[in-house]
C-alpha cells in the first residue's frame, strides 16, 4: 500500500517509515520544508509539500493514498486545547476523503483517555467522550468518522521515549535545568507510563496490517515508572537537588507543566498485545534517561 504518513520528519513518524518500508509498504511523507523532503527522501520516502495547517493540500496529499497515519501534533501546550481542537478538525477532513472507501485512517491519542479515574491501568475498550483531557477532541473527531463509515483505528501513546527524547519528560528536563532543581509532587507515587519509539513505531505497521476498525491500542511497553524515579534519573543527570513540593507549590513550580505532573497516568496494553502479537522489547524509560547526554542534547524538530 501507499501510506500517506503525517509527522514524517518527527520523532513518531521517522522511525514509522523503516517499520512501513520493512513490511513492503510505500510511504508518501508530509512535510513543509526543503529540508524535510530531504531527510525523507533519504529515508525512501517520497516527499510530499504540504502541512497539516493547509486543509487543501492535506486533501490533495491523501487522495492518491492507500490509507492514512496521522501523528503529526502541535505541541505548543501554551495553546493545548486550540491544538486539540485543531487536530479534531484535521481528522474530520481526512475522514471526508477517506469516506466511502475501505482505505483505513490510523490517528494519534492519549492513553490517558482510557482512564477513568479509579486508579486502575487505562484500557484499549475504555473511551469517554466527555474526558476532562483536551485531547479527547481527538478521539471524539475519530469516533464521528466510525458512525460515518470510515476504518478508523486508534493508538494512543504514552511517553514515547529513546535516549534524546521522552515524550513530556522532554520538558520537564527543560524545566529542570533551567530552575536548577528535579521536582515531583508530594511523594513523587504518581506513575507515568511510557514505551520505547522503536516499539512504538512497530507497533503502528502492525496495526495498520492487522488491526481492526474501531479498535484502539495502546503503546505502553511500562505500565507505570514513578514520577520520583524520573525525577531522580533527571537529578542524577544533571547534577540537581531533588526536591519534593505540594500540589500548591507545584502549581506555581511547574506552570504549563503541571496540568500533566501530578497525573497518575498508568495504562495496560495486554489486550493490544494479545491481539497483534506485539511484544515490547526496548529499554526503559529510567535506562533512556540514565543513557542520555546531559551536556550537549538537542532536541529534534517536532
Amino acid at each position: 500500500m501507499n501510506i500517506f504518513l503525517t509527522g514524517a520528519t518527527g520523532f513518531v513518524g521517522s522511525h514509522i517509515i523503516p517499520e512501513l518500508l520493512a513490511a513492503g509498504h510505500c510511504v508518501t511523507g508530509l512535510t513543509r520544508s526543503e529540508a524535510g523532503a530531504r531527510r525523507l527522501a533519504e529515508a525512501g520516502a517520497e516527499p510530499y509539500r504540504g502541512s497539516i495547517g493547509d486543509l487543501a493540500s492535506l486533501r490533495a496529499g491523501i487522495e492518491r493514498a492507500d490509507g492514512v497515519i496521522h501523528t503529526a501534533f502541535d505541541h505548543n501546550f501554551a495553546e493545548y486545547r486550540a491544538n486539540c481542537e485543531k487536530d479534531g478538525r484535521v481528522i474530520a477532513t481526512m475522514g471526508e476523503v477517506l469516506q466511502g472507501s475501505d482505505r483505513p485512517l490510523l490517528i494519534t491519542s492519549a492513553t490517558v483517555l482510557g482512564d477513568n479515574g479509579d486508579g486502575r491501568p487505562a484500557v484499549e475498550s475504555a473511551y469517554y467522550p466527555d474526558h476532562p483531557i483536551p485531547r479527547i477532541a481527538t478521539e471524539q473527531a475519530g469516533e464521528a468518522l466510525l458512525q460515518a463509515g470510515v476504518d478508523l483505528r486508534i493508538i494512543r501513546l504514552p511517553q514515547v521515549h529513546d535516549p534524546v527524547k521522552q515524550g513530556l519528560v522532554t520538558p520537564y528536563i527543560d524545566h529542570a535545568r533551567q530552575t536548577g532543581t528535579a521536582a515531583y509532587v508530594d511523594d513523587g507515587a504518581q506513575r507515568w507510563c511510557a514505551g520505547h519509539v522503536g516499539d512504538v513505531a512497530r507497533l503502528y505497521a502492525l496495526a495498520l496490517d492487522r488491526g481492526q476498525k474501531g479498535a484502539r491500542y495502546h503503546a505502553v511497553a511500562e505500565e507505570g515508572v514513578p514520577f520520583r524515579s524520573i525525577a531522580e534519573a533527571v537529578a542524577r543527570g544533571l547534577d540537581l537537588p531533588l526536591v519534593s513540593l505540594s500540589g500548591a507549590a507545584a502549581q506555581d513550580h511547574f506552570g504549563w507543566l503541571s496540568m500533566f505532573v501530578g497525573l497518575d497516568k498508568t495504562a495496560s496494553s495486554t489486550w493490544t498485545q494479545e491481539q497483534l502479537g506485539w511484544q515490547p522489547v526496548g529499554p526503559g524509560l529510567i535506562a533512556d534517561l540514565d543513557a542520555m547526554d546531559y551536556a550537549d542534547r538537542t532536541v529534534p524538530a517536532m
